[in-house]
């Protein structure tokens, strides 16, 4: 039966992800507690795993009960309280010396720093995430999953499964009694190309990526509602009638009318 298998949000923008038993939905339509802290250089721009390579050298860990923030680097730990200003502006002082940009830690309860932030949360298939990690030799689906970073993976689905959810006359979904509507496929950056934990570029990524998405490219997708083949996951948004409500692990998915 088709369910939710895992929640994950991502508390600092850029940083490690948390699993989540349950996630309410935030006025802004976006999973509480994802992307909620979000660095911006001196532009007020993102700055996250795009620009800097050396994102891949941190491990951390977030307690959304205290705010707290853990941060285990080559040569350091630290813990910060971002609960506070003067947590904040401990943490910002703390990344701009190791990427070496000023940095500002920001904070957006409403919504957070999703890069569609007029959307809501990123859905995938565990099937997916399967299929792709066969694609590549060095790929675990563990390692499929960082590299991707959805917030709600959907089982007991077949692979590409969320692509149905866009173009004309696209269904939606219902998780939970939470009504979930697509609104595009992802296209991706250079993040997936990278080891989670190395930063190291697999080789001929993204060529083996499109080469193989394009041979199985399923039937039930509509192919004008995707620009290109290095595409993957669905970002979508939750109607503001259904924000507010919680969705966990376990919820049965159901497909419904658009």
């Amino acid at each position: 039966m088709a369910h939710i298998e895992r929640l994950t949000v991502y508390p600092i923008k850029a940083l490690d992800g948390m699993d989540r038993e349950t996630s309410e939905i935030r006025p802004g339509g976006t999973l509480a507690l994802d992307r909620e802290f979000a660095l911006h250089d001196a532009d007020g721009d993102a700055y996250n795993g795009k620009q800097a390579v050396e994102v891949h050298d941190l491990t951390t860990t977030f307690v959304p009960s205290t705010r707290t923030l853990t941060v285990d680097s080559p040569d350091d730990r630290c813990e910060f309280a971002l609960g506070n200003e003067d947590g904040r502006a401990r943490v910002a002082e703390w990344f701009s010396d190791f990427f070496g940009v000023d940095l500002e830690l920001v904070r957006d309860t409403d919504r957070g720093y999703v890069d569609r932030r007029e959307m809501g949360p990123s859905v995938i298939s565990t099937a997916t995430l399967e299929t792709v990690a066969s694609w590549f030799d060095d790929v675990t689906v563990d390692g499929a999953r960082r590299r991707l970073r959805a917030n709600v993976e959907v089982g007991g689905v077949p692979a590409f499964w969320e692509d149905r959810f866009v173009g004309t006359d696209a269904p939606a979904f219902n998780a939970g009694g939470v009504r979930i509507e697509g609104v595009t496929p992802c296209g991706r950056c250079v993040v997936p190309e990278r080891d989670p934990d190395t930063g190291e570029p697999t080789p001929a990524f993204r060529e083996r990526f499109v080469e193989r998405r394009q041979a199985t490219f399923p039937d039930w997708a509509d192919p004008d509602a995707f620009d290109h083949f290095y595409t993957l996951m669905l970002i979508a948004r939750v109607p503001e009638a259904d924000r507010g409500k919680t969705i966990a692990v376990g919820d049965a998915v159901e497909v419904v009318d658009g």
